[in-house]
């Protein structure tokens, strides 16, 4: 009969498996930090930075799941284009005015944290009930290789995106050259 893993399987804290353990840890406390900035902050250019944040731990994530490419896909893409985009929209919009805001009703808050609490717990089960095996690492994830498939096999997705960057650069100057309003 099998028993469940305890804890003295667990791999030593210094080891290689314990070490990676670590640096997945710390990556999902930096994507939930990025995360409840971009929630919580007051200011568009913090909550941009919470984003930022948020999104490098979660091109982290698809590092560790032997996915290199989409990493770096994950920072050009989103860390670089669309953070540029919303900032380029923060810097160009009329100045923030002070106002009062509150929640709509009182229970939002307690629903809404009772709802998290929920799927974090159910999630927290599945993850523990689940027996997880490491996948074979398909590739090196080098710097060379990145390059070579971005322009060859996906030189069309390359282009793309310089497309999308070029019509949000030239986006921004037609909004900047019309001047704030406000």
């Amino acid at each position: 009969m099998n028993s469940p893993a305890s804890f003295m399987d667990a791999p030593a804290l210094f080891s290689a498996d314990g070490l990676l353990g670590i640096i997945f840890l710390i990556m999902i406390a930096v994507t939930l930090t990025g995360g409840f900035i971009a929630a919580t902050a007051e200011r568009l250019v913090r909550a941009l930075a919470g984003i930022v944040i948020c999104f490098t731990g979660v091109a982290g994530f698809y590092y560790f799941l032997n996915s290199p490419f989409m990493a770096m896909m994950q920072i050009l893409i989103y860390v670089g284009a669309i953070c540029i985009t919303i900032s380029f929209a923060i810097m160009l919009a009329a100045p923030e005015r002070t106002r009062k805001t509150g929640p709509a009703n009182l229970l939002s808050g307690p629903l809404g944290f009772i709802i998290a609490a929920l799927v974090f717990g159910g999630m927290c089960a599945l993850a523990l009930r689940t027996q997880w095996e490491p996948f074979a690492k398909s590739a090196t994830g080098t710097v060379r290789e990145i390059g070579i498939e971005l322009l060859t096999n996906h030189s069309m997705v390359f282009e793309l995106i310089s497309l999308v960057l070029l019509i949000a650069i030239i986006g921004a100057i037609v909004i900047a050259r019309g001047g704030r309003t406000g």
